[in-house]
C-alpha cells in the first residue's frame, strides 16, 4: 500500500491539473532524504520535494526507479551548495538524479541527443538503462533500494540484475 502524506497529494493532484506544483515553504515537512547528511533550507527542501514528484510522477511506470533516485541522490539533480549539476560523493563521473556515469555512458546519451546535466535527459536516460539492463546500473546502491516496495511493484518476468 503507498502511504501519501497531504503535501503528496496536493503535489500529485496539483500535477494532474496542471497547475504549478511549488508548494508553499511553510508546508514543507522537515524530513531529510536517507542518504544526505548536510541541513538544508526550507527552500532546499521545496525544490527536492518539487523534483521528488516530477520523478516519481516520471516513472509512475518503473516506481523502483524512483527509489533508486532517492537512494542516489536523495531526488536532487543539482548541488544546492554550487548551483551544478549533482556529482557522485564516491565518483564525481556520476551526475544527476539518477547519478548516471558519464565516462561509461556520456557518448551514448550525446549520441541520443541527451544532455544528462539536465533533470528530463538524466531521467531518459535512466529509462533507457533500465530497459536494457534492469537495475544492473544501479547495483552499487541497491542496499538501500533492494527491499522497497517499489521493487515488488517494478519486478516483471524480466531478470532484474543481469
Amino acid at each position: 500500500m503507498l502511504q501519501i502524506t497531504a503535501l503528496g497529494l496536493y503535489m500529485i493532484l496539483a500535477s494532474a491539473s496542471g497547475a504549478p506544483i511549488n508548494a508553499p515553504v511553510a508546508e514543507i515537512p522537515n524530513v531529510e532524504p536517507q542518504l544526505i547528511e548536510e541541513k538544508k533550507t526550507k527552500e532546499e527542501v521545496a525544490q527536492s520535494v518539487n523534483t521528488e514528484a516530477y520523478i516519481r510522477n516520471y516513472f509512475s511506470d518503473i516506481p523502483l526507479l524512483a527509489e533508486v533516485s532517492r537512494c542516489e541522490s536523495g531526488f536532487r539533480q543539482i548541488d544546492a551548495k554550487t548551483g551544478k549539476t549533482l556529482r557522485g560523493i564516491k565518483n564525481n563521473k556520476d551526475v544527476g538524479a539518477m547519478q548516471i556515469n558519464e565516462y561509461y555512458h556520456g557518448e551514448t546519451a550525446k549520441k541520443m541527443g541527451l544532455d544528462l546535466h539536465t533533470l528530463e535527459d538524466n531521467l531518459k536516460f535512466a529509462r533507457y538503462l533500465y530497459e536494457k539492463n534492469g537495475a544492473r546500473d544501479w547495483l552499487a546502491s541497491s542496499p538501500c533500494w533492494s527491499h522497497s516496495k517499489a521493487l515488488a511493484q517494478s519486478l516483471d518476468s524480466k531478470a532484474q540484475f543481469e
